[in-house]
């Protein structure tokens, strides 16, 4: 598993490293919806996206992170951002998250896209064996998504972290693993060509 900077390129969606151009970008896909205050979600305020690029490049070095930047191909848009998290070369393991997307592009091809990229990524160029999600127990919408995609639940983390108001937060976790990818494969494929 060589943990390099690259874009990930789909039919409609563009994954570019994060990088500071992306900055103004991803603070109006912030502001729409304004996703800072949703309290089942880790998201950075528009103002503090200096220490968000800080934070993604630190963990890029210590080869535990690679952050991406979501682009609309067709007309440039910064929809959001998502990255590779707490990546385990020894185990080829690794953990797609801290993923958001402006209100406007929820529910559209961009998260679909996305995480097949990622995948496909994962499963086919770095040959993993197991990709992870870990989610707010509490977040629905997060986790319908994940079923959606094809993800299995395999339980709850309890007390897993502390979130920003203090609430102590129970984590759903959720997985694909090698032998399932041809099948999640097959269905995100499937959604991307109806979306």
């Amino acid at each position: 598993m060589r943990v390099e900077k690259t874009t990930l390129r789909g039919s409609r969606i563009v994954l570019e490293p994060l990088c500071e151009r992306h900055l103004p970008g991803l603070a109006a896909a912030i502001e729409d919806g304004s996703l800072w205050e949703i309290p089942v979600t880790v998201v950075p305020h528009p103002r503090d996206l200096g220490p968000f690029l800080h934070d993604a490049r630190a963990q890029f070095a210590a080869g535990s992170e690679l952050a991406f930047t979501i682009v609309d191909g067709a007309s440039g848009a910064v929809v959001g951002s998502t990255r590779f998290r707490s990546i385990a070369a020894a185990h080829r393991r690794v953990e797609i998250g801290f993923t958001f997307i402006a209100r406007t592009w929820q529910r559209t091809y961009a998260n679909t896209e996305a995480k097949y990229l990622m995948m496909a990524h994962a499963f086919k160029r770095w040959r993993c064996n197991r990709v992870e999600f870990v989610t707010d127990v509490l977040n629905t919408a997060s986790r319908r998504a994940l079923a959606r995609i094809g993800a299995r639940e395999e339980g709850v983390l309890r007390s897993h972290m502390v979130m920003r108001d203090g609430r102590i937060r129970d984590s759903a976790v959720y997985s694909v693993v090698a032998a399932e990818w041809p099948r999640v494969r097959d269905g995100l494929r499937g959604r991307l060509e109806n979306a």
